[in-house]
């Protein structure tokens, strides 16, 4: 046996009717679709169910999957303590996709956090499942920090999983849609807020899950979306299946999108592989744009690669032309991978003895030093896309009415203590942002008296 079905669904508490008190009648289209997915459910008799939520243990480098023989909840946290959960864990399958990550290194498991009681992201979908159905274990599992891909790659982990053991399995993916839908709902509205709904519940109901990848990062987080990481591991874990898809009900009336669809598997379907598509299509890409790169990303990249397979500072290349040789100037060197920031590293004013070596160093640094990030591996080498800042002198300005997101860097400083932002970043639409995150990044309290100063990049890609 396999993954017989899988359903999107949200999780508003406030659909429990002793959590709702009355509330939930406001999005009564919802509360019918959930019945019907719980009914679909018990028709299915699945053995055990997966449900992936945000609300779970969740780390930026690791896919929690909860250990035990179970665990407790319940709606203590919106006032309805009589509303109370037993489940029991499929220990079997979590201790079999736990070696298997461990033997596939793919950062998944059962460390961390032991005693966690159950999130309101999965309780949610259980209260209407149990209702109907109850002669099954459960498999819960948090997101990660990680991009879409590896979130994808984690669904095809649990369904290699579920098939070695022959389990009958469904896999409920739990998440909310945009949180800014409405100026009443309790987030405000952002005019990314009902396109990501329109899109998103038009890829699903569409079974179109390569499109998953397409949602960019900082859309995402305008539009204050909580489940579409959920969404792309239960893609993951249909890799490869030709799937039914139906639309049960979408809801904004609140504020914040509720969406619910079903997806049922109906045999193999080679055209269905979208992590091995997405990943040839980006090799691709990025092999156009190395040959179109100029000097300094070709010398970054060169740095870069040579650093992660020989763990040595690249010699000088002979074929540098003389620009990068005969100047001397602060330089970043970003590093970017599916979309993602995966290092970034460079200094506001000259430290070595020319542009070159200024480069090299801080390619050197990007991929080995950046301490957000663990140091990059060789088998990321052909997914990286690389940028190249080189920074202007720094002028100090009186007030940020003289700052311009798109055009100016800012360098925020109180005494010893000193932060920068670059320009142009995606995410960073106003100034204000842009000397906070800045002040952030300096250690900097908000209080405290500060100067700045700006500075013009040429961005070379």
């Amino acid at each position: 046996m396999s993954i017989i079905a899988a359903f999107m669904v949200p999780h508003p508490p406030m659909i429990v009717p002793d959590v709702g008190r009355g509330s939930e009648k406001q999005i009564e289209k919802t509360v019918k679709a959930y019945e019907r997915v719980a009914d679909e459910i018990a028709a299915l008799k699945p053995e055990t169910i997966i449900i992936s939520s945000p609300h779970s243990v969740m780390y930026s480098d690791y896919f929690h999957i909860s250990p035990g023989a179970g665990a407790q909840g319940s709606f203590a946290d919106f006032r309805a303590t009589q509303v109370r959960f037993d489940v029991e864990y499929d220990q079997e399958l979590v201790e079999r996709l736990s070696a298997r990550a461990e033997a596939s290194h793919f950062p998944a498991g059962t460390l961390g956090e032991k005693h966690k009681e159950l999130d309101h992201g999965t309780m949610v979908p259980l209260w209407f499942i149990l209702k109907k159905y109850k002669d099954f274990k459960l498999v819960r599992t948090g997101l990660s920090g990680y991009d879409l891909l590896k979130h994808y790659e984690y669904g095809m982990l649990i369904k290699e999983t579920v098939e070695e053991l022959g389990r009958k399995a469904v896999y409920v993916a739990s998440g909310d849609l945009s949180h800014k839908l409405q100026d009443y709902g309790p987030y405000g509205f952002a005019e990314e807020g009902p396109v990501y709904d329109k899109r998103i519940m038009d890829v699903c109901s569409g079974a179109r899950f390569g499109e998953l990848f397409d949602f960019d990062e900082n859309f995402c987080e305008k539009a204050a979306e909580c489940g579409h990481k959920s969404f792309v591991i239960m893609a993951g874990a249909l890799d490869g299946k030709a799937v039914e898809a139906t639309q049960y009900s979408h809801e904004d009336v609140t504020g914040v999108g509720y969406g619910i669809c079903s997806f049922i598997p109906k045999g193999e379907d080679e055209t269905r592989h979208f992590l091995d598509e997405r990943l040839k299509s980006v090799q691709a890409d990025l092999e156009q744009k190395h040959q179109k790169s100029d000097a300094y990303v070709k010398l970054a990249r060169a740095s870069a690669e040579y650093f992660v397979k020989n763990g040595d500072v690249m010699p000088l290349p002979d074929w540098v032309p003389p620009e990068l040789l005969n100047k001397q100037a602060g330089a970043f060197v970003s590093i970017h991978k599916f979309g993602g920031l995966r290092g970034c590293i460079g200094t506001i004013a000259s430290t070595q003895k020319n542009l070159a070596m200024e480069i090299i160093q801080n390619a050197v640094s990007a991929v080995s030093k950046d301490p957000r990030f663990e140091p990059v591996t060789e088998d990321e080498l052909k997914y990286l896309d690389i940028n190249v800042d080189v920074l202007g002198e720094a002028e100090p300005i009186k007030s940020e009415a003289e700052l311009d997101v798109k055009k100016y860097g800012v360098i925020v400083q109180s005494g010893y203590k000193r932060g920068l932002l670059l320009p142009d970043l995606d995410g960073v639409d106003t100034v204000k942002q842009q000397v906070a995150i800045a002040r952030r990044k300096g250690g900097i309290a908000p209080g405290e008296k500060i100067d700045l100063f700006r500075f013009e990049v040429v961005r070379h890609y």
